[in-house]
């Protein structure tokens, strides 16, 4: 792994299985905060749904969302034919990035649960949004309605920009150094809080003190402006035709500019993890000296 945080393989073709000893390695690195890059991984589109790469198609929204379990889209004012075309790339995005999570991790395979898929096709620079949703400040992910209990969020994303224009992002410290910065400030949530939260609908699922703790450490880093200019940061580039992928909980990441990309959440089962201990649950109970479940 490089300075920067980031892993890159070069030679990776799409449908290629690494060897045993690679898988190991690269599991090792994902789980160990790193960015896995995959410069020779494409995702290829047709003319016609190249087109779809086009800020129009949004929805009051930042980007068009598609619910595999459901066949459903969200964020989008396409109709009709070009509906149909682009939920059938969305859904296609979706397999892919699961078969190449599935032959680089083998051991994430059983129990992998397939969430959202997103298609951002705005530019990321200049866009106007609240705090909280500004991906160009650093953070770490968290999910406001659909608690995790402490499973990780692994992200697949492929730059597809036509134009040659990279993705641009800014990696930040480790999550256990973002922890020990902003965890002090954490209190508890209310009791009986989670319960009310989810019988409102707020969340799908009860939110655990460990869910509590993740989205206040997002909102902290975010709306916390002297961090954000004086922590540590390196700034890495994307490629068009690049994969990258990550577990997003706990690599402090933050999108400067770029447009055109596709983005798959997987939700990985903790015990399907090599290195338990490395995960931010294990390192927030650590902190806090007592289980967060």
């Amino acid at each position: 792994m490089n300075p920067s945080g980031v892993l890159e393989l070069q030679d990776l073709k799409r449908g290629q299985v690494p060897i045993a000893s690679l898988q190991r390695d690269l599991t090792d690195e994902l789980e160990s905060g790193a960015v896995i890059s995959l410069t020779a991984l494409d995702f290829p589109l047709s003319k016609a749904e190249a087109d779809l790469l086009d800020p129009r198609i949004l929805a009051g929204a930042k980007n068009v969302s598609y619910t595999p379990a459901t066949d459903k889209l969200g964020g989008t004012s396409c109709i009709g034919a070009e509906a149909i075309a682009l939920r059938e790339v969305m859904s296609r995005y979706a397999r892919m990035a699961r078969e190449q999570v599935a032959a680089l991790f083998p051991s994430y395979k059983e129990g992998i649960k397939v969430m959202r898929t997103s298609l951002r096709p705005a530019e990321v620079a200049g866009r106007k949004t609240s705090w909280r949703q500004d991906d160009t400040l650093l953070h770490i992910d968290a999910f406001p309605s659909q608690p995790t209990q402490g499973n990780r969020i692994l992200r697949v994303f492929c730059n597809v920009n036509r134009a040659g224009k990279p993705r641009v992002w800014r990696l930040g410290e480790p999550f256990e150094d973002v922890a020990r910065r902003f965890l002090p400030n954490i209190g508890s949530p209310f009791p009986g809080a989670s319960l009310l939260m989810h019988l409102l609908r707020v969340t799908k699922t009860e939110q655990s003190e460990y869910d509590f703790i993740m989205l206040k450490i997002h909102d902290a880093m975010k709306a916390d402006e002297s961090y954000q200019h004086s922590v540590g940061q390196t700034p890495v580039e994307f490629k068009p035709g690049t994969t990258w992928i990550c577990f997003a909980d706990s690599v402090s990441h933050a999108a400067l500019s770029g447009q055109h990309q596709f983005e798959q959440t997987l939700l990985v089962p903790l015990d399907a993890m090599r290195h338990v201990i490395k995960s931010p649950l294990r390192i927030l109970e650590r902190m806090r000296n007592r289980p967060l479940r």
